[in-house]
């Protein structure tokens, strides 16, 4: 991660929550401009108020962020708790309180834990940092990875640096989506054209971006630009305005999608575009209506084909708006196919199609016919998890009189039956797999997210906790053996493959168990093509050669692997003799 001349960063516990990093920083040598882009919610937290009223300006040194309390709807207290926190971190870092800013993110209505972050002050300057790493993972609350992006763009003979970290995850809406962002540069820049660059740079990106179509009440982009890359002035209209722009636009875009594939319980990343609008407004409203709708999300996850709902929601925001609307003009496709044309169903082959429809990122296309506007909107599927995450939030978050926020899972108390036949079911396979030998084959770790990585790393040390003996092949070519091979040799019991696909499927739909005679059926009628056919090859010639049964599942997943042995039903396709 590349990070601009003089800035350093530092993230701490400083016990707001009971465990991670709770409090970042951000710190430039010397002073900066400012800009920033806000919430519209009309009850926004009392950090953005400071920062709303007070943006553009000159003179910038330092960012406070905290996360797990909102510092929001707490009354004239917040605002005074805010005073206290630049006034403290001024203090230790020698700089005017005015320079300083704050953001919070976190439980709504609950009072400031000001104590603490006034204390984490002189601790947070001792371990500041150029490394811009911690601070990102500091700022995090329902995110389960952090978002990073950098990009490096020359202005007249220097290489001006920009780099930014941003947290999302739930209460994601345009205007401004729900979110905290900090973009940091070394460029010479003023204030109006660093203002007018970020605004601009917003509108086209997080202002596209929706989790759930609920926004928050603590928003916050900043940028800062602390001039120490000595460029010729970036001006406006200028070329290197438009260079600077750009940049700055494809990093909140890289921000941007990695919120929505973050989204709260989400399973895929989606993309909208429309074209073909009478103007960007235009556009811009129906792609996020498309991406915002809750039927088109819960289809999107269910992997359902559903352009109905799709040109259902264009033509109620139509109408809304007073767009216009000619239906025999528009088309729709899903995934590259096209599924509406001139007014009309086109025939399709559905089973492809709803393959297509289980891969982890879903492209939705509206053409309109009705002028040469486009744009494009990110946002997620509407997944079982995302109730989970949201149905009880306040009443499972806890603040002690400290201003600790602590979480309680009450949620997976309310059906004790519930509860029963998942561990019953877990424990039993627990009992039937111990001392077994399993081969585990990741076809796809090389080219997957850390996150993914990691939850990969824990599904096998749960296999080996819960009595399984995991053998983990990574590169085949390197032990100069396959997996079906290692299997064979290893008299394991079960070789598990990890692909880029759900499984394998049979008109679109996934097959859960399938024996190893249709299994071939299949491969000698040419049902199997490409990755999947090899894959099938492997799996008929680990059979057999001894290996009870062969389990085929999505890599993509997040802890796919315990899901597909520890459960009744499984996730993926399991082949057997």
């Amino acid at each position: 991660m590349i990070v601009p001349i003089g800035f350093s960063f530092a993230g701490y516990n400083a016990g707001i929550k009971a465990v991670r990093r709770d409090m970042a920083l951000i710190v430039s040598d010397v002073p900066c401009v400012g800009a920033g882009c806000f919430t519209t919610n009309k009850t926004r937290a009392a950090a953005v108020e400071d920062a709303a009223a007070r943006m553009p300006m000159r003179g910038a040194r330092a960012i406070v962020v905290n996360s797990g309390n909102a510092n929001a709807l707490t009354g004239p207290r917040g605002a005074i708790d805010v005073a206290h926190v630049h006034n403290a971190f001024a203090r230790e870092l020698g700089v005017a309180p005015d320079s300083v800013f704050s953001a919070s993110t976190g439980v709504i209505g609950v009072p400031l834990p000001v104590s603490k972050l006034v204390e984490a002050a002189g601790p947070m300057r001792a371990l500041l940092t150029p490394k811009i790493e911690s601070a990102a993972e500091a700022i995090l609350t329902t995110d389960t990875r952090v978002k990073l992006s950098s990009r490096v763009v020359r202005i007249g003979d220097h290489n001006v640096t920009i780099a930014a970290f941003a947290k999302g995850s739930g209460m994601i809406a345009p205007s401004l989506a729900t979110m905290l962002a900090f973009i940091l540069t070394d460029a010479v820049i003023e204030p109006k054209p660093l203002q007018a660059i970020l605004s601009a740079a917003c509108d086209a990106t997080f202002n596209n971006l929706t989790v759930d179509n609920d926004m928050s009440t603590n928003d916050a982009v900043f940028a800062l630009a602390n001039g120490l890359a000595r460029n010729p002035e970036i001006r406006e209209n200028s070329a290197e305005y438009c260079a600077f722009l750009d940049a700055m636009t494809s990093i909140c875009t890289d921000l941007a999608k990695a919120i929505a594939e973050d989204g709260e319980g989400a399973t895929k990343f989606v993309e909208v575009t429309v074209k073909g609008a009478e103007s960007l407004e235009m556009a811009r409203d129906l792609a996020k209506s498309i991406a915002g709708s809750s039927l088109v999300k819960a289809a999107i996850f269910g992997a359902d084909p559903n352009w109905g709902r799709i040109m259902s929601t264009v033509g109620a925001r139509a109408a809304t708006n007073r767009y216009p609307l000619d239906v025999s003009r528009c088309s729709v496709e899903i995934q590259a196919a096209t599924v509406f044309k001139g007014g009309l169903p086109v025939p399709i082959e559905g089973t492809g199609l709803r393959a297509k429809m289980r891969e982890p990122q879903i492209s939705v296309g509206v053409d309109l016919g009705e002028g040469a506007y486009e744009a494009t909107a990110w946002g997620c599927d509407l997944s079982y998890d995302y109730v989970k995450i949201n149905a009880d939030y306040t009443s499972l978050t806890a603040a002690s009189p400290d201003g600790t926020v602590t979480k309680d899972d009450r949620l997976t108390n309310y059906s004790p039956s519930f509860k029963r036949t998942l561990l019953v079911e877990a424990l039993s396979y627990i009992e039937r797999f111990k001392g077994m030998r399993a081969v585990v084959k990741n076809a796809s770790i090389a080219g997957q997210k850390e996150s993914l990585r990691a939850s990969f790393a824990t599904d096998v040390d749960l296999l080996q906790s819960a009595g399984l003996v995991p053998t983990v092949v990574e590169d085949e070519a390197e032990l100069g053996a396959t997996a079906d091979s290692i299997a064979i040799a290893l008299k394991a019991h079960k070789l598990i493959y990890l692909v880029d696909a759900p499984g394998f499927t049979e008109e679109g739909e996934l097959v859960s168990e399938m024996r190893a005679a249709t299994l071939r059926e299949k491969l000698g009628g040419g049902a199997l093509q490409g990755a999947m056919a090899q894959v099938g090859t492997n799996v008929l010639r680990a059979i057999d050669g001894g290996v009870a049964s062969v389990h085929i599942i999505d890599g993509r997943m997040p802890h796919g692997l315990i899901a597909e042995l520890f459960t009744d039903t499984g996730v993926g396709t399991l082949i057997t003799k």
